[in-house]
């Protein structure tokens, strides 16, 4: 039986969201990626739940029901934009530390608020390490067999692919979901039920915005550009942190476990064997990381 979607408005969005657990639990923020949805966290939103966590799984902007509150507003998928959402959906929904999980652009949202705001974040687990953008270093090339890897995000840069993207916006998740995951088995219901999600009418013009900020082909909100001038910074992280690598994601060739040096509170780094998408592939090991996280602060 499907849970019933949650809604809650913050400034710029109405944001949809599913809810396991008790109301007054210890609160918990699992952050979805591109192309995946909130159902990746099903197994980790149940054993949390079990574990007396409030777990709140948003639908990040562009995604499944969740809706920008005007046409007015600019269709951002920077990454200050992303941070700033959940620490907005945080105060909206009066969680307190929360701790944050999130792989994808989860973790790098789920990073940026870490980053920038932790006095407001409880602890954080994030897919691939300290997982801020640099996009000064992504105007440089990187290996040939990574930049065949980051195809989509080429092609995204032109009008061509926004057109792409449109018309062929499920194909290309499905080709993604099984080429950063080459081990792993999903059946087609599951993939089903996470495409919906790319349905959005904001869907392709974030996505497409996200990618081009990221190599700096676009620009972002002017009125953000404070936030992402302390991340071009690499500020370090102080709440304490698990990190977590896949060993065989195309997308984190030798993992991330250098990443240490940016995690100045108590860090744990684990390396399980899963392509990128973790959560689904690996089901109980974010929780697992939450639940280490917590034991740091109690």
């Amino acid at each position: 039986m499907s849970q019933p979607v949650k809604f809650v408005d913050t400034e710029f969005l109405r944001v949809a969201y599913l809810e396991n657990g008790p109301a007054e639990g210890w609160p918990v923020i699992l952050v979805h990626g591109f192309p995946y949805d909130v159902h990746a966290f099903e197994a980790d939103a149940r054993l949390l739940a079990a574990e007396g966590a409030r777990v709140v799984r948003p639908y990040v902007r562009g995604y499944g029901p969740t809706r920008f509150l005007s046409s007015e507003t600019m269709r951002n998928g920077q990454q200050a934009a992303r941070g700033l959402d959940l620490i907005q959906l945080a105060q909206a929904l009066q969680l307190t530390g929360p701790i944050l999980g999130g792989f994808d652009w989860g973790g790098n949202a789920a990073c940026v608020a870490a980053a920038l705001w932790p006095d407001q974040i409880g602890g954080l687990v994030s897919y691939a390490g300290y997982d801020i953008i640099d996009v000064e270093a992504q105007r440089l090339p990187a290996a040939p067999s990574l930049e065949r890897v980051c195809w989509y995000q080429h092609l995204f840069q032109s009008e061509r692919g926004r057109a792409a993207l449109r018309t062929n916006r499920s194909e290309i998740g499905r080709m993604l979901w099984r080429e950063w995951s080459p081990s792993w088995a999903f059946d087609a219901a599951a993939y089903e039920r996470t495409a919906q999600a790319f349905d959005n009418p904001d869907f392709v013009d974030v996505v497409i915005h996200a990618y081009r900020v990221m190599h700096g082909h676009e620009q972002g909100d002017p009125a953000l550009q404070p936030l992402e001038d302390k991340l071009a910074s690499c500020p370090p992280i102080t709440v304490p942190t698990v990190t977590i690598d896949g060993s065989e994601d195309p997308l984190k060739p030798g993992g991330t476990a250098d990443h240490a040096r940016y995690f100045t509170g108590p860090h744990e780094h684990r390396t399980l064997s899963a392509g990128h998408n973790v959560p689904h592939e690996a089901p109980g090991a974010f929780a697992e990381a939450v639940l280490q996280v917590r034991r740091w602060r109690t």
